[in-house]
């Protein structure tokens, strides 16, 4: 068995208006290894952000492959995708992922009722995890940047996904909390978990095993 969880070969990404055409990704290579927090850095524009979304395969490459733990997830149909990402990947991107609707402890319990059973934390220990327990029936509206961060950051890691990817999940947080949730994010690689994250923070890339730096859509030499 390979000890790679994570895994994109030669990934190309174009952005298309009209005639013009703007690369995002130039053939970027990259493996996550089972017990292994992965830091992506770099500049604005420089592709990370599409990284993270075709690796989450929330967005399909024009190029190249995408494969989680052996299994293919580029160039499938999206609900296929969606089907691989409830069950196998933790998300969670700079927009969000809460329902606006929903309460913080039902946003999780939506993500857990449409996820494989087995033995995985409550919404209340997940809560308890991230500081947010007495919050647990706010409504996103009702919460300050941070509160969201670490909300997000619990829904994401509710169906106990085999990789976490989150793309500046630190970004709101205060020293003290963007610390405590860097401990939650680390102790995700116990029982073989791969963690990417994208990021500009010296605190984050300073729990990474590997530090990656992408320029204009390529890996930095």
């Amino acid at each position: 068995m390979t000890d790679d969880v994570l895994c994109c070969h030669e990934l190309y990404r174009f952005y298309r208006c009209g005639d013009e055409e703007t690369p995002a990704l130039r053939g970027v290579s990259l493996r996550i290894a089972r017990g292994e927090v992965v830091a992506v850095v770099g500049p604005s524009g420089s592709g990370k952000s599409t990284l993270l979304a075709c690796l989450a395969g929330l967005d399909e490459p024009d190029g190249g492959a995408v494969t989680l733990g052996g299994e293919r997830v580029s160039h499938r149909p999206e609900a296929e995708r969606a089907r691989i990402r409830s069950r196998r990947l933790g998300v969670l991107l700079q927009s969000g992922n809460l329902v606006a609707h929903l309460s913080v402890r039902a946003n999780i319990q939506l993500v857990q009722v449409r996820t494989r059973s087995g033995e995985r934390p409550g919404p209340d220990e997940l809560l308890e995890q991230v500081g947010l327990r007495e919050r647990a029936s706010a409504l996103p509206r009702e919460l300050s940047g941070g509160e969201l961060a670490r909300a997000g950051l619990a829904v994401a890691l509710s169906n106990d996904p085999d990789v976490l990817l989150a793309d500046e999940p630190t970004g709101e947080l205060d020293g003290r909390t963007e610390q405590l949730v860097l401990d939650l994010i680390r102790a995700r690689t116990q029982d073989s978990r791969g963690v990417l994250l994208v990021t500009h923070s010296a605190a984050v890339t300073g729990i990474a095993d590997r530090v990656i730096a992408l320029s204009d859509g390529r890996i930095a030499a």
